[in-house]
């Protein structure tokens, strides 16, 4: 198999970096390959090497690729399997509970943004001399863990931008619905949106979404996110009335399999409606409509969730992202604009425009350059001449922190309807 440009170079960096480091990161998009790259990797690396994943579908997933790669399966340790080859994929749930001290020389953890937790921890301690690589399309954490505390840096990243701007993702294209929905009571639980208060909040808009749903989406394949598993029956329930080959998949669906095989072969009309269970380990590259009913602060989860439509698939144009009026007491959910924006206040900005936007807007690089340098033009026009020459040496092609400061200085000035000089 030959690897994509980016894939090459995430490799010769990968293998560059353990010469400086012991625990490193590669961050690629959900898309992207990133199994295709760490297989090959642990297809380099000497001695024995072991892939860990923390779902059934990332085991079976990252063992199906490498043979498909290397024409030679993988060992698997997972409950009563005990089985150790050069390379192997293992369950941390399995693997947590037995000693494993020196068993492997390499270990390359697929979503490490699961890497600090206690049952991960547990195991890695028992392998000090290893090499680790951890493989995320998202290395930020909703309980505000920091990766840092155990890798040493990143490695390789490539963006989501890029990737839409490479081709190797499709365009992504947000509308948002001019449907109020009101999230100032919504209690907060380690550090997101508490599930239960989200559904309650939720329910008696569902009617209006699934309305909204039938005028935008219709003739698109489309995966909806849900707080509950109770809500997700409901709302599958509910678009069936609307027309829709809709159903639900959890946990526990014993027909789980099948449900999942319909929907890779059904065609537009077919939603799948669910509580949070696709957001890793499942593809389905038809998919081109994503609607997140599951609010959250979190880039990392609300860019999970989005990445289950971004892949490449013949005939598919786009992905729509449906989005809706949330109010908040702060800027602090995540919308369409924060996948292109880490600067919240061009996140925000991005977001009140794309909500005054007639149709459906195609989220680019050049719009958020766009909407950046409206922002610092406003700014600009309200300090005095003299200080022209560092505000335009502080206007970089993202905000650095002297002209996130001359901003607020400018917004505090405009307040008072008088002109300051920039922030040193």
């Amino acid at each position: 198999m030959e690897l994509r440009p980016y894939q090459q170079e995430a490799v010769r960096a990968i293998n560059e970096k353990w010469d400086e480091w012991q625990r490193e990161l590669l961050v690629l998009p959900t898309g992207c390959g990133k199994t295709v790259v760490f297989n090959t990797i642990a297809n380099q690396r000497p001695g024995r090497t072991l892939i860990l994943a923390h779902r059934e579908e990332l085991i079976e997933q990252a063992r199906d690729k490498y043979q498909r790669m290397f024409g030679e399966m993988p060992g698997k340790i997972k409950a009563q399997e005990n089985d150790i080859r050069r390379v192997t994929v293992g369950s941390i749930q399995t693997m947590m509970r037995r000693d494993y001290a020196c068993a492997f020389d390499t270990v390359i953890i697929d979503e490490a943004h699961h890497a600090v937790s206690p049952s991960y921890q547990k195991l890695l301690v028992q392998l000090p001399d290893a090499k680790v690589l951890g493989v995320t399309a998202t290395p930020d954490r909703g309980d505000k863990k920091s990766l840092a505390r155990y890798f040493e840096g990143i490695a390789y990243e490539y963006s989501l931008k890029t990737a839409v701007a490479e081709g190797y993702l499709c365009d992504i294209k947000a509308k948002t619905i001019p449907l109020e929905i009101d999230m100032t009571n919504v209690k907060i639980s380690v550090g997101d949106f508490q599930v239960d208060s989200i559904a309650e909040t939720l329910e008696p808009y569902l009617p209006q979404i699934a309305e909204a749903i039938q005028e935008y989406a219709a003739d698109r394949k489309t995966v909806v996110f849900l707080p509950l598993v109770r809500m997700a029956q409901e709302f599958a329930d509910m678009l069936r009335g609307y027309g829709f080959d809709a159903v639900e998949v959890d946990g526990a669906s014993p027909d789980r399999r099948e449900k999942l095989e319909w929907f890779s072969n059904a065609g537009k009309g077919a939603v799948m409606c669910n509580a949070m269970l696709l957001t890793e380990g499942w593809d389905c590259p038809d998919v081109d409509c994503v609607v997140v009913l599951r609010p959250t602060k979190v880039r990392s989860l609300y860019s999970q969730m989005v990445g289950r439509g971004t892949r490449l698939c013949p005939g598919k144009e786009n992905l729509l992202l449906l989005d809706f009026l949330w109010h908040t007491e702060r800027h602090e959910l995540c919308h369409p604009a924060s996948l292109i924006c880490e600067d919240p206040a061009v996140a925000q900005k991005m977001t009140e425009n794309l909500e005054e936007a007639g149709g459906p807007v195609e989220l680019t690089e050049e719009m958020k350059a766009d909407f950046q340098a409206t922002l610092l033009q406003n700014a600009k026009d309200t300090l005095y001449y003299g200080e022209i020459d560092k505000w335009l040496a502080a206007t970089t092609a993202t905000f650095s922190d002297e002209a996130q400061a001359i901003m607020d200085a400018a917004a505090a000035a405009a307040a008072q309807a008088q002109p300051v000089e920039a922030a040193e």
